[in-house]
């Protein structure tokens, strides 16, 4: 009989800055979560293969602090777990963000329960809501809300109704997915995977492509990469071209949600119907049809995908003359899924590597990338740097023999810049001492929410460019003006590169002063937790990572992850830092701890927000650039004007 296990609270530090919302432990196929408030019972997660999370994070916490008592189902669910908890429930508030959602709902002929029924986040491709309105939902929100509407709209479409639940709810949990073992088994996960077998024919196809591990070392300034990925081989390949044309140093095929969720049966069929897909099937299209599009291009191809397991996704990937792949077995876990357990997607990746390695052996060195990004949002850069370096460590433990470290721009110049230099000279210093190991650096720029205005969101890519040329940075993930209103086209990452290419020109000419003083500090925090989690299992990264985590040494915020401590939150200072909150129980220097403090109690002071109602200060970081007209970077603008709290 599957166990029944009790929700427990967070931590005694967790309610000083947010409500109590009742963490959940879940082990095996059904879960109990504590309900003690009197308000209306609320679900609330995520649909389909989606990963966003932040905004549900936001949404709970604003929902919970409304009075509202709710159950977060996490993020990918499918209909059928948001069905079983309407019966539980006043309200089912479902989000999906990658515009699938008629393709999710595509069975659903009724809406069962006798409850509320809200969607949002971005449920189709092309804005129309017209057939997903027709399924009954009460509420359908097509794009971007506010939650202070949503919370009004649920106030007033519960007027009457009695709160259906007290004391405890259970509802159904999900089991941990099995390991799977072994090449044949990897290879035989779809048909196209045996044309990637032989490792000899690939590292020939291999060796006359272009390597990203030898421009990164060959370049001058940094490489300009845009994020593209089509449905149709032939719609890529042109999209490859016409990019290359604009400036593109380096190009990705940005992977479908489908391909990520290891989906690949929907995929083809989605592929076969002509249906809408968020990005190139990969695993369905093999290993000829990326041999072609390779063979065309003139420069290093990357694979970007969060995918679950990326085993079959590699071995493609490397059989079609792509010469870089992203992830790891944090960055592609702990922000995407909630029921990944890190031992497994340790083991998937311990296999990624091992393959990377295979071809160094034949001498083709192939780029393997971390996403040190993570969730992205309000993320201290030590903790950033400390998973890429432990990510880094078990790839180049395998045999990889080329690391590229990323990280997320969070705003403000003089930490983004200390931060990606603190990276790549500890990532210098750790895995390439003593090795034939090359290590890059990689800027994302802002992965936020997006300003919605055309000339904040433009101005952005520019200083963004600047500043990452400031860095040092070898490469730059580049944004396009319309992130925050539309899937971008051809045209918009055309000119989103023009003004990349003049950011890094500018950064010439700008005034920056090193900030040694920040650099130390996240110098001293990084080894700080390195020492910590590598001293957990002396020898083992891999038992290392999965020990820091359980621990709470290492803290995602915002994460979705069930494996995440969810302990650890930050705010910004009045300079647009990143500063710690909340540092649950991460292994930190405390003078670091002492000078965060200061510089967020400065901030709560000006903002006249108490300790208590700190969260606000968070869900404004969160939603602060697509809300409101802001200059960049943050500093900049805090020079002139005091930040808004």
């Amino acid at each position: 009989m599957p166990a029944v296990i009790r929700s427990i609270p967070f931590s005694a530090r967790w309610p000083r800055t947010f409500p109590a919302l009742g963490r959940k432990i879940i082990d095996g196929s059904f879960q109990v979560v504590d309900v003690r408030r009197a308000g209306a019972a609320l679900a609330v997660g995520g649909l389909g293969a989606d990963s966003h999370s932040v905004g549900l994070f936001v949404l709970q916490r604003a929902l919970v602090a409304a009075g509202f008592r709710v159950h977060d189902l996490g993020i990918q669910n499918d209909f059928e777990r948001f069905a079983a908890a309407a019966p539980y429930c006043d309200a089912v508030l479902v989000s999906n963000m990658d515009g699938h959602a008629g393709h999710y709902l595509r069975d659903v002929t009724d809406l069962p329960g006798d409850c509320l029924w809200y969607l949002g986040g971005h449920p189709t491709m092309d804005g129309d809501t017209t057939a997903l309105e027709g399924l009954g939902f009460t509420r359908v929100y097509g794009d971007f809300v506010e939650v202070d509407t949503v919370v009004a709209a649920l106030r007033e479409d519960l007027v009457g109704h009695r709160p259906r639940l007290t004391g405890r709810m259970t509802l159904p949990g999900r089991r941990a997915e099995p390991k799977i073992e072994g090449r044949d088994a990897v290879l035989g996960q779809w048909p196209t995977g045996e044309a990637a077998r032989s490792i000899e024919e690939n590292a020939a196809v291999l060796a006359q492509r272009p390597s990203l591990a030898e421009l990164h070392g060959a370049s001058p300034r940094p490489l300009l990469q845009p994020r593209s990925g089509v449905r149709g081989q032939g719609d890529q390949q042109r999209l490859f071209a016409e990019l290359h044309g604009a400036g593109a140093d380096v190009l990705s095929f940005q992977v479908d949600s489908l391909t990520r969720d290891g989906r690949y049966a929907e995929a083809q069929r989605a592929m076969s119907d002509r249906g809408d897909l968020n990005g190139f099937p990969v695993v369905n299209h093999g290993v000829d049809a990326l041999r072609q599009i390779s063979a065309a291009c003139p420069v290093p191809l990357q694979t970007r995908h969060s995918a679950r397991d990326p085993r079959l996704l590699a071995e493609l990937s490397y059989a079609g003359g792509v010469t870089a792949f992203e992830g790891g077995p944090i960055c592609y876990n702990i922000p995407y899924y909630a029921e990944l357990p890190l031992a497994v997607s340790i083991d998937r990746w311990r296999y990624v590597d091992r393959l990377t390695g295979r071809y160094a052996d034949l001498g083709v060195v192939l780029d393997r990338e971390f996403f040190g990004t993570l969730t992205a949002t309000l993320l201290p850069p030590c903790v950033a740097i400390t998973t890429n370096l432990l990510e880094g460590m078990l790839a180049v433990e395998a045999g990889v023999r080329s690391v590229s470290l990323a990280y997320a721009e969070q705003g403000c110049r003089s930490q983004d810049v200390a931060a990606v230099r603190v990276m790549g000279a500890l990532a210098r210093e750790l895995l390439a001492t003593g090795r034939d190991v090359h290590v890059a650096t990689v800027f994302h720029q802002y992965m936020g929410a997006f300003p919605r205005h055309p000339d904040d969101a433009e101005q952005l890519i520019l200083a963004s460019a600047e500043t990452a040329a400031l860095a040092g940075a070898d490469r730059i993930v580049v944004k396009t003006a319309c992130e925050a209103l539309r899937i971008p086209g051809v045209e918009d990452n055309m000119r989103a590169l023009a003004l990349a290419g003049r950011g890094v020109d500018g950064a010439a000419r700008a005034a920056h002063l090193w900030d040694t003083e920040e650099a130390a500090r996240i110098e001293a925090s990084v080894r700080s937790l390195l020492q910590a989690v590598l001293a957990l299992a002396p020898g083992d990264t891999g038992a290392c990572v999965e020990q820091a985590f359980a621990l709470g040494y290492l803290d995602i915020p915002f994460s979705p992850s069930r494996f995440n401590a969810g302990r650890m939150v930050a705010a910004r200072d009045l300079t647009g830092a990143v500063r710690i909150l909340e540092p649950g129980d991460m292994p930190l220097p405390q003078d670091v701890l002492a000078f965060e403090a200061d510089r967020l109690n400065e901030r709560l002071a000006v903002a006249g927000v108490s300790r208590s109602e700190a969260w606000r200060l968070v869900a404004d970081d969160v939603l602060r650039t697509n809300r409101r007209r802001t200059s960049w970077p943050l500093d900049r603008a805090a020079r002139s004007e005091r930040a808004v709290g």
